[in-house]
């Protein structure tokens, strides 16, 4: 299974056991789906639990959210109130992405640039339909989902 991480917070984003769609080769979109479980119960699709320890029949809590949410323990951001806020975020996080790209690919840095703005324009004009998470470490500064 890949894991896919934040460049700059290195918490887990989501994994291949997703339907995913590079889309323009810059941005992944991923499908999720609403799920409910018992509390801390992890499933992931391929995935085989050990077989060792039964289940106790014990009561637990129960938790619903979007599965890649919950499997990554991602955490929901209500940093960006307005598209003004959430473009100034964009920017500084693309700064970064670019640095980075600067270093380990940096014949990939123009066309990041050109279809990064593209794909940028799509998300702000759905900017009301978005819900934000940030990764484990909730460090805005990295990656925001």
């Amino acid at each position: 299974m890949r894991i896919y991480k934040d460049i700059i917070t290195g918490d887990e984003m989501f994994s291949d056991t997703y339907r995913m769609k590079l889309v323009d080769e810059v941005i992944y979109e991923v499908k999720a789906k609403l799920v409910t479980r018992a509390q801390g119960d992890i499933q992931i699709d391929g995935f085989n639990p050990s077989a060792e320890e039964g289940d106790e029949g014990t009561d637990s809590a129960v938790e619903s959210g979007l599965d890649i949410v919950l499997n990554h323990r991602l955490v929901e951001t209500y940093a960006f109130g307005d598209k003004k806020s959430y473009t100034l975020y964009l920017k500084d996080y693309m700064k970064k992405l670019v640095a980075k790209l600067e270093e380990s690919a940096p014949d990939q840095v123009d066309v990041f640039k050109t279809n990064m703005n593209k794909v940028m324009k799509d998300v702000l004009g759905r900017f009301k339909e978005l819900q934000f998470f940030t990764g484990e470490s909730m460090d805005c500064d990295g990656m925001v989902a």
